[in-house]
């Protein structure tokens, strides 16, 4: 008998040789190689495809090792260096795999992603397909299960319901960008600035893309709400500990969809996961601004954010409006003079720095004085067991202090009050109706917060005081160039709130097809839950239209940017809810996370007990073994935490990816920076 044919205790033959054992999933079928632990990856591959003799593309198919949840690309590697031995079953399958992505308009499509790359890239292929800029701010997020619904049926019944599948999408098969999310002053306007829509045919709009041929308004057209039963079959978090459940679900961006065990067909929901959006321009952006405006949308109505009254109705007109301009022909769009789009131009230009989510323009304006501003204002500083209420002082705001003396006369004395607003939290507690214009401040000290609030006479007054708030609170002064322009965007966002106090102005009847209940959120329809339903209909489409006056000259794209910049306003923006376990605390609760600090906060409450901001950060490590963040500061004692709810990866990378974001420009003309991202948030690649 030759040596060569007997087997050894070990499965291995005498030869050296052994066996390893492959399933090629296109086949279904199980195939073993005699093979040595010195053939490299490709040498396998090459000897399996002449085993096989099945004439075929195999180009896209790669070895994936499961147990050890492995890509093995690098072909050159052998065997014996990946540590596969005769017990290792190998799969034999496509790179390239189907997904179902939901888009933040809640609408799904089928595309090809590969599987073996890094999500970071996989976002990165799939939004140059979409016409999307910036993929660096957008992830895959697994869906959220409701856990009140424990049947799988009615689960598989909302997604055939919700369910509107787009072409088969293939990443990389074209597109009109070279490499998206570049900046480059001479790029061709793609888009119209008044309607969104293509300035040339849909074949050159995608390139060669698949979705040329396709229906391209599924990204780039806003489509209403068909019923609110769409809307009631939603999953809404009822609490922020929901919400910290649902960020559980972030893809690791440094790994790959199947190390994440993401299988073939899942539906994963494609999001905006960083909230700062840089160099939003209608011109480029109409589809990244629709999708913006989606998922701010749905967010809304699903209670993800909490707003006013007001501004909920506010929210609802500006949809109406966008409803109405939607289904509008886009030829009456079309055949406007110049003149009107240089001045709808204009008009947006204004909104694009509240827009990039904090990143203002460096340009100095009158370096011999910096402005201050000087008036009463009402302060109250809550004490426990106290009834006292506000107190008026005369305030005055100097770089980022507010003094307050209890006269005009007395401001050249000693302050009876002074307040460093540096990082400092600020919300807006205001209702337009009320002439309530209230400002809440938490002013970190050495064991936590000091709270503090400022009330306004008026909107004016109100307006340069929040503005000038907000910019000490980042550690700048009222001599930033962007301090006009926050005071014009919060006039603006309350004048859209105004309600018209004359009901013979509504041009429309009431019983308008308006369908409030799709416009609204159901927390505001359960507040006339005793009224007969018509009768709850014709009272919030009255206020519906009487908002919808402070918008109705708008045009479609300004309307969505204007949606997009009072989300922006909303207290809670871009706060990222993660349940976690202080060093020294007993009890569970929470971290939020936005674009430049991270707070702690009472977990029921959602109230802020302190703020550290990245701009003051020096490092942050991760003690991977035991789960636990550590964040260091120049002039504060070190933040230790452990989530308990989610891998500490995730709130890694959500603080990397801040910083990383942080230091993009309207210069830079190359392509992103990979490596610098995953240097940032990988924490071991």
């Amino acid at each position: 008998m030759a040596l060569d044919g007997i087997r050894m205790p070990d499965g291995c033959y005498a030869d050296g040789t052994w066996e390893l054992k492959m399933h090629v999933t296109d086949l279904h079928r199980d195939v073993s190689l005699r093979v040595t632990g010195e053939i490299h990856i490709g040498g396998v591959m090459l000897k399996l495809v002449e085993k096989l003799d099945v004439k075929k593309d195999w180009s896209d198919h790669a070895l994936w090792w499961e147990k050890k949840k492995t890509w093995l690309l690098k072909t050159h590697w052998t065997l014996d260096k990946y540590g596969i031995q005769a017990d290792a079953r190998l799969l034999f399958t496509p790179q390239h795999k189907i997904l179902r992505l939901q888009l933040p308009n809640m609408k799904h499509m089928k595309v090809k992603v590969n599987f073996s790359d890094r999500v970071f890239k996989a976002v990165s292929d799939i939004c140059k397909t979409f016409n999307i800029r910036h993929p660096e701010e957008l992830s895959l997020l697994r869906k959220p299960r409701d856990p009140k619904k424990k049947k799988k049926k009615l689960d598989d019944a909302e997604e055939d319901t919700l369910e509107l599948e787009g072409p088969l999408i293939t990443p990389g098969s074209g597109s009109i960008y070279s490499s998206p999310g570049l900046y480059s002053k001479t790029m061709t306007p793609t888009y119209d600035s008044r309607d969104g829509s293509p300035l040339s045919p849909t074949s050159a709009w995608f390139g060669d893309s698949p979705l040329s041929e396709g229906n391209p308004s599924i990204l780039a057209v806003s489509q209403p709400i068909s019923s609110p039963e769409v809307l009631a079959k939603l999953y809404k978090p009822q609490s922020l500990l929901d919400k910290a459940k649902i960020n559980q679900g972030w893809l690791d961006s440094s790994r790959s969809l199947m190390e994440q065990d993401v299988k073939e067909n899942e539906v994963l929901l494609l999001r905006f996961k960083y909230h700062s959006f840089f160099d939003l321009n209608p011109k480029y952006d109409a589809i990244r601004v629709n999708q913006l405006y989606e998922q701010a949308k749905w967010a809304i109505l699903l209670e993800e954010i909490e707003c006013t009254e007001e501004e909920m109705m506010m929210f609802a007109a500006l949809q109406y409006h966008i409803n109405k301009l939607s289904i509008m022909s886009s030829d009456n769009h079309m055949n406007n003079s110049e003149k009107e789009v240089d001045e709808v131009d204009a008009a947006l230009s204004d909104l694009e720095i509240t827009l990039e989510g904090g990143k203002t323009s460096n340009t100095l304006g009158d370096i011999t004085s910096i402005p201050e501003l000087a008036d009463y204002v009402k302060v109250f500083k809550p004490k426990k067991l106290t009834l006292k209420g506000y107190k008026q002082y005369w305030c005055t705001f100097k770089d980022i202090t507010i003094s307050c003396y209890k006269s005009r006369e007395e401001a050249h004395g000693t302050p009876a009050h002074q307040m460093n607003l540096r990082g400092c939290e600020v919300t807006p507690d205001v209702n337009i109706s009320g002439q309530k214009f209230n400002i809440k401040l938490l002013i970190p000290v050495a064991d936590g917060m000091n709270e503090i609030w400022l009330r306004c006479d008026n909107e004016k007054q109100y307006a340069s005081w929040m503005a000038a708030c907000r910019l000490a609170s980042k550690g700048k002064t009222m001599a930033d160039s962007s301090y006009n322009l926050e005071v014009q965007n919060i006039l603006s966002f309350l004048k859209m709130q105004h309600m018209n106090p004359d009901p013979q102005m509504i041009a429309e009847p009431i019983n308008t097809d308006i369908n409030p209940e799709c416009l609204v959120s159901p927390r505001y329809l359960k507040k006339y839950k005793n009224k007969q339903p018509g009768y709850i209909r014709d009272l919030i489409s009255a206020r519906i239209l009487e908002a919808h006056q402070n918008v109705a000259q708008m045009s479609l794209i300004e309307a969505k940017m204007r949606f997009i910049q009072a989300w922006q306003s909303l207290p809670e923006f871009g706060i990222t809810h993660f349940l976690a376990k202080f060093q020294g605390g007993k009890r569970e609760e929470l971290i939020g996370i936005t674009y430049n600090r991270l707070i702690r906060m009472d977990a029921s409450t959602g109230d802020a007990i302190k703020t550290w901001r990245f701009s003051n950060m020096k490092q942050w490590n991760v003690n991977w073994e035991i789960k636990m963040v550590t964040v260091e500061f120049a002039d504060e004692p070190s933040l230790s935490f452990i989530c308990t709810e989610v891998d500490c990866k995730v709130v890694h990378e959500f603080i990397g990816g801040y910083i990383f974001l942080s230091t993009r420009a309207k210069d830079q003309n190359e392509s992103l920076d990979e490596e610098m991202f995953y240097k940032l948030t990988s924490g071991w690649v």
